[in-house]
């Protein structure tokens, strides 16, 4: 089954706040493997030269729910930092998590478990 994917021209914010937390909530499926999970995950994405849209957001997860936003939370069970045109890959599908990760587009710092799960939270 093709994964959902938000519009190309998608602000981190609307994506963070309001995109994820609406798919996750429409997916049945996702919340159920999320099960339990209980995390709070921020996301540090780096703007490049030229490229808008950078900035730190926070995902919490929470009884198979997502809620978003901007900013920082404290103590986070996982930090995913990597900038601007990755996570525009990454969201495309042109460009697989692995991938990043293995090129050094992409870092976890915490619960490399919660890590593996992106894929539910993020779709």
């Amino acid at each position: 089954m093709e994964r959902a994917r938000p519009p190309e021209d998608i602000t981190p914010l609307d994506f963070f706040s309001q995109w994820v937390p609406a798919a996750v909530a429409t997916d049945a499926r996702r919340r159920r493997k999320l099960g339990t999970t209980e995390a709070t995950i921020v996301f540090e994405l780096k703007g490049l030269e030229g490229e808008r849209g950078g900035g730190v957001f926070s995902i919490r997860v929470s009884g198979g729910e997502v809620r978003g936003q901007a900013g920082a939370e404290a103590s986070p069970d996982l930090r995913v930092v990597l900038d601007v045109a990755t996570w525009r890959e990454l969201n495309r599908g042109t460009l697989a998590a692995p991938e990043a990760l293995l090129r050094r587009r992409l870092r976890l710092e915490g619960d490399f478990v919660l890590g593996l799960k992106l894929h539910l939270i993020l779709g």
